[in-house]
């Protein structure tokens, strides 16, 4: 193998390590931004996400989003792929699509059965995420030869996950006291100093995440790994600092756990564009997603009454979207601010709508069935003690 290709399949292996500690990142942000009592069955989630989505991608998740393709939606599915010289690229795509599975956990925390959320990760990881990702990053999935452009997943990945998360938290239902008398109730997570670590680790794991979807850091790539790097971190700060202004104006104060779900907002509006923007462009995508996140979590939550405790659905669901759609704004090749007219908007849209319908109504399908089978949600009695002691007869606090 020649030193440029050792070179690209380290870089790959390299970031999904990164990817593969993001897992980590999202463990702490779900535990601190919920309760204590709970935080044992988010751990069992997060990690039943990884193990499910390694085993379930390597088994036949792979090869229906990268097989060869049947009518241009769907890979042939072949069981336990075993190709020696793709094993980097099955490793990288693998923790994307853990990632796409733990999206959910955190918008139905505190009072979802522990068994049936891990049925619902295996589907999540070998059926709906694989299929619309073959959509896009298969080179004649449908969405590919329309022009629809992803780079990393904010659509793909993330708000795959965020509507899945948003079927899944409007059919559990919300944490008891969390509404009375048409009131939304705050329920403050027990520890944002572990949500802030988490944040923390997602923002540099999303280093991994956007720069190692060049797939390739060798010759010309390098300047552009180190371009998605710049516009990866701007993104992120400059969703922050708004969303800290927005909850500052909206509040009186700044508020903590805004200001860090900001940062997330600005890295997941980031992803789809990371690498077909300017730096400038890129922090005012953040910027936008940044102020764009508050105003989310307060609608779903005062308005719509669906209960997201960590903000998932807004920072996954309505910033990737969001996100993507910019793209055909601020793309340097074709976007509208650059010359390119409505063309480009117009496709991200339809790539937008397409798997925000498939991701949702997967999800509702499986999550229905599920829900009139063996239940969705716990029983009044565990849900007040605390998912850990019912479902893992344990506590991480003693």
């Amino acid at each position: 193998m020649e030193a440029n290709a050792v070179l690209d399949l380290m870089w790959i292996v390299i970031c999904g390590i990164l990817v593969f500690f993001m897992q980590a990142g999202f463990t702490l942000v779900e535990t601190g931004f919920t309760r204590g009592k709970n935080a044992g069955n988010i751990i069992m989630k997060n990690i039943m996400d990884l193990c499910i989505g390694s085993l379930g991608f390597w088994a036949i998740g792979y090869t229906v989003m990268y097989g060869e393709s049947i009518g241009s939606l769907i890979g042939t599915p072949t069981l336990f792929f075993d190709n020696v010289d793709d094993m980097h690229n099955l490793f990288f795509q693998t923790v994307f699509a853990a990632t796409a599975a733990t999206i959910v956990s955190g918008a139905v925390a505190g009072r979802t059965k522990f068994s049936t959320y891990i049925i619902f990760s295996f589907v999540m990881t070998v059926v709906i995420y694989p299929i619309s990702g073959h959509w896009v990053w298969q080179g004649d999935g449908w969405l590919t030869e329309l022009g629809f452009v992803d780079f990393a997943g904010s659509t793909v990945v993330h708000s795959v996950g965020g509507w899945a998360a948003l079927v899944g938290a409007i059919l559990v239902g919300p944490r008891l006291g969390k509404y009375t008398n048409g009131k939304s109730n705050a329920i403050p997570g027990h520890n944002l100093l572990l949500g802030a670590l988490g944040i923390f680790i997602l923002w540099l794991g999303w280093f991994g995440f956007n720069a190692g979807s060049q797939l390739a850091i060798s010759g010309d790539n390098a300047n552009a790994v180190a371009g998605i790097v710049i516009t990866t971190n701007l993104a992120a700060a400059a969703g922050a600092m708004v969303a800290m202004f927005v909850s500052w104006m909206l509040y009186g104060k700044p508020d903590i756990s805004m200001t860090l779900n900001g940062a997330l907002a600005g890295l997941v509006g980031i992803t789809a564009g990371c690498a077909a923007v300017s730096p400038a462009g890129a922090a005012i995508i953040g910027a936008i997603a940044g102020g764009v996140v508050v105003l989310s979590i307060e609608f779903i939550d005062k308005r719509l009454k669906v209960d997201d405790p960590v903000g998932a659905v807004s920072v996954h669901g309505v910033c990737g979207a969001l996100g993507t759609l910019l793209v055909g704004v601020f793309a340097l090749d074709g976007g509208l601010l650059y010359g390119g007219g409505f063309s480009l908007l117009g496709v991200q849209a339809i790539g937008v709508l397409s798997i925000g319908a498939w991701a949702a109504g997967t999800a509702f399908v499986v999550l229905y069935v599920l829900k009139k089978t063996i239940g969705l949600r716990v029983s009044k009695e565990e849900e007040v003690d605390g998912l850990d002691i019912h479902e893992h007869k344990s506590n991480v606090y003693n």
